[in-house]
């Protein structure tokens, strides 16, 4: 098994080529094929399902387990655990690896190569727990990891919100005249765009996307480029030995994203703090079929934070009849929501009860403790 281990000690500014390479190769994130490799028959728990319609909707348990669901209160306590093995996508220094931190400060983050790969990690047992970025203040939704929320069996059992901040990197010595391209995610590159144009008054840097930011960083340090520069964290700059030209350089400072903490078994709700629980729901076309149902919780006086559509993968098109002998199709779509409330409260499991009565699919993704700190 080839696991990624915590770093003890950052890269300073005088690190050199082969201790950059060093430290990179031990810090190498779980791959697709370590997963395929290591991955063991585990009993994940199961989420709630709803199928069918109307009175003759019923409930299902899937892979149902005898492992014990987890309590908020275990959440709270799992802050201060030093054992716990926290999964997120990219390399050393990036900005899910610091909302990891955020999340469980003691943990010992282990980077993963792709979104999917953080979710098996966590159902195959080499990670106890996955923090994934689900939604940014700026960028929008991170639709694919919407989509792994339905494929996977794992639960939601906590959010974090992160303050982004861009720092624009560089080799020792390179200044902003010698830079001919700005290596970065594409939406940190987006991020910056404004900021990026008054730094470089001389030339217009080409921009060129990657994985993520902080890759972008172990990249230039370990091919010594010279002419080119990165949007990352200073975290990645002090991990691959890089000058910080400039910090701060989102174009808007209110530049937040949203995690969800991932682990194999649910919460256990409970009332008393702030919760929100998030669901996924399918409906039956039809006029003032999507009105109705988020009228269920209009009417309970529960607050609705967000909605998301995505269309869904296993039937992409429905063909239906309109009435006057001709047939349409229509995007077969799947609905995400989030609201305030606790399932440990009856007015939220009425709401539900009430939406599967017409909903053709309906899943409890998680009930958790609000991330009510400021980011």
């Amino acid at each position: 098994m080839y696991l990624a281990h915590s770093l003890q000690h950052p890269i300073r500014q005088t690190t050199t080529l082969h201790e950059c390479q060093s430290v990179s190769r031990r810090l190498r994130p779980i791959s697709v094929s370590s997963i395929e490799r290591l991955r063991q028959r585990t009993n994940a728990t199961s989420n709630f399902l709803f199928e069918g319609t109307g009175h003759n909707a019923r409930a299902l348990k899937i892979n149902v387990s005898v492992t014990r669901p987890l309590t908020s209160s275990d959440v709270d306590n799992s802050a201060n655990c030093p054992k716990l093995r926290v999964a997120y996508q990219g390399v050393p220094g990036a900005h899910s690896e610091a909302a990891a931190g955020k999340a469980y400060p003691n943990c010992e983050a282990i980077p993963c190569e792709f979104f999917e790969t953080a979710f098996e990690a966590v159902e195959a047992r080499l990670v106890d727990r996955a923090v994934l970025p689900i939604e940014n203040s700026l960028g929008g939704s991170i639709h694919r990891n919407y989509d792994l929320l339905l494929r996977h069996n794992l639960h939601i059992v906590g959010e974090v919100q992160h303050a982004v901040r861009h720092c624009l990197l560089a080799l020792p010595g390179v200044n902003f005249e010698e830079i001919n391209r700005v290596l970065s995610h594409p939406q940190a590159l987006a991020q910056c765009e404004h900021t990026l144009t008054k730094l470089f008054t001389t030339k217009v840097p080409v921009r060129e996307a990657v994985d993520d930011t902080a890759g972008a960083a172990q990249y230039i340090a370990i091919n010594k480029l010279q002419d080119a520069a990165a949007i990352a964290s200073s975290r990645a700059a002090d991990l691959y030995g890089m000058n910080i030209l400039a910090s701060d350089i989102q174009d808007d400072q209110d530049n937040v994203t949203r995690f969800l903490m991932l682990a194999r078994e649910p919460i256990i709700p409970r009332s008393g703090k702030p919760f929100k629980t998030s669901i996924v729901f399918s409906l039956e076309e039809g006029p003032g079929v999507l009105f109705k149902a988020l009228a269920v919780f209009a009417m309970r006086d529960i607050n609705l934070t967000k909605i998301e559509s995505r269309p869904s993968k296993k039937r992409p098109l429905r063909i239906c009849d309109n009435g006057n002998g001709m047939r349409s199709k229509y995007f077969d779509y799947l609905f995400y929501v989030d609201f305030e409330a606790s399932m440990a409260d009856s007015n939220s499991s009425n709401a539900l009860n009430h939406l599967k009565e017409f909903s053709t699919f309906l899943r409890v993704l998680g009930s958790y403790p609000m991330d009510v700190n400021q980011p």
